[in-house]
């Protein structure tokens, strides 16, 4: 299978190895992509960064697993444990991360994903 660019332009030639100091589901994910995309550095970066949150995960996930899933606050009152809140917050930027790479979805001939520029509101304004 030839390697193709995830981004318009061309990337490093060849496989880049996975960076040291990842763990187990950081350097799955790295090789899971950088072996079928040539990546610019900026797509390096972000795919470091979900590898990151990756192993960020696993081990939010084995805290998780030995503790409650409520603990009390300093006011006494029961509250989700502030491992899971990170888990699901982590989980977040994994998903943006992953989706701002703009990956194919699988099917050979579709297009990387899309995703809009600004939402309403929120777009650049010029000031007056």
């Amino acid at each position: 299978m030839a390697r193709q660019s995830i981004s318009a332009g061309q990337g490093p030639v060849g496989v880049t190895p996975a960076p040291v100091g990842l763990d187990d589901s950081g350097t799955r994910l790295w090789e899971s992509v950088a072996d079928g995309f040539e990546l610019d550095v900026h797509e390096q970066l972000l795919l470091l960064q979900a590898c990151r949150t990756a192993d960020l995960l696993d081990r939010l996930a084995l805290e998780a697993s030995r503790g409650r899933l409520t603990v009390r606050n300093a006011k006494g009152e029961e509250v989700t444990n502030p491992v899971i809140t990170e888990h699901r917050q982590q989980s977040l930027v994994l998903a943006r991360l992953l989706a701002s790479l703009r990956m194919p979805s699988g099917e050979e001939d579709e297009r990387p994903q899309r995703r809009g520029a600004v939402r309403g509101s929120y777009g650049v304004r010029r000031v007056a």
